[in-house]
């Protein structure tokens, strides 16, 4: 499988994400699989993680933090999230932007 975001009829966009707490810092790393990968310095505590998780991913895509959702596994490494306002094409050239290239 490859990383494939998924546009939504309401001016959104869907995708996989894979996080690993307690790095040394947070960054998006890449892809694995159908995944994007994020790595965070907060431990996976009380929602620490998950936000961390949404402040790396709005500063990466240049994005305000409150148009990310996490929709799906909230307690889990692996996630599913939201990004109101923005379409798959502009999801994957702003994380080229951010990582250079995703191939």
């Amino acid at each position: 499988m490859t990383f494939l975001p998924v546009d939504r009829s309401d001016g959104s966009v869907e995708f996989s994400v894979t996080v690993y707490p307690r790095a040394s810092r947070s960054a998006i790393v890449g892809i694995r699989e159908d995944a994007l990968l994020v790595r965070v310095t907060a431990p996976p505590l009380e929602d620490e993680a998950n936000a961390a998780l949404v402040r790396t991913l709005a500063a990466a895509l240049d994005l305000p933090a409150r148009r990310i959702t996490i929709i799906a596994g909230k307690r889990q490494r692996r996630k599913r999230l939201r990004i109101a306002g923005l379409t798959s094409a502009e999801l994957l050239e702003r994380l080229e932007r951010y990582c250079g290239s995703l191939a």
